[in-house]
């Protein structure tokens, strides 16, 4: 059975440039400018924070799957430029088989191509690995992404298929959603050193 594990009801994760934190009810507020003024960001998302409604949907779905055990939302906050960014959450929590998915990632347009992504994934992945002893972490995509899956590639991740017409998507229509990876000793061999040398430049 999926459990979230004790260690994250508390969790923050934090370097000099991000903090993540839980998401909480409050953080509403925060993240509404972006729903009311960005709705472009989740084009290819399949849940979409998109105005009052939608961004009320978004958190709901997420601290009822959070209660579940199932999944534990994040907001960022970019402490360079002093302000709420975006949100991500772990999904598919799955100890028991030491796997995890990230995804439902998105930051306001300002914060793209500021390094502020990977940050985040750092954190991200260096807790999945060296805190929980994980031995997966898969992230996915629509396949139609490219601006996403090239983030993905540019973090270590490797692609390990396509997943034909398996969700669907606002519009009504299937999506092919694909899916890549990074694995233990991918982390530990040659993707945490690799990440770390591309911090440094930001």
């Amino acid at each position: 059975m999926n459990q979230t594990p004790e260690q994250f009801p508390n969790i923050t994760l934090e370097d000099e440039r991000v903090l993540l934190r839980p998401l909480e009810e409050n953080d509403y507020e925060n993240l509404l400018p972006f729903a009311l003024n960005e709705r472009g960001l989740w084009f290819y998302s399949l849940v979409r924070p998109e105005g009052k409604d939608g961004l009320r949907n978004y958190m709901d779905i997420a601290f009822r799957e959070k209660k579940d055990g199932r999944e534990f939302p994040f907001i960022v906050f970019d402490k360079k430029a002093n302000e709420y960014a975006g949100s991500t959450r772990f999904y598919d929590i799955n100890l028991p088989y030491k796997t995890i998915q990230l995804g439902y990632t998105w930051y306001g347009k300002k914060f793209h191509g500021t390094g502020l992504n990977k940050h985040c994934k750092f954190l991200l992945l260096q807790f999945a690995f060296e805190v929980l002893a994980l031995e997966r972490f898969e992230l996915r995509a629509d396949a139609r992404n490219e601006k996403s899956i090239a983030a993905m590639k540019s973090i270590g991740c490797k692609i390990d298929g396509v997943l034909r017409k398996n969700m669907p998507t606002v519009e009504g229509e299937r999506r092919d959603s694909i899916v890549l990876s990074i694995l233990k000793d991918e982390w530990f061999n040659n993707v945490k050193e690799m990440l770390m040398k591309k911090l440094k430049a930001y």
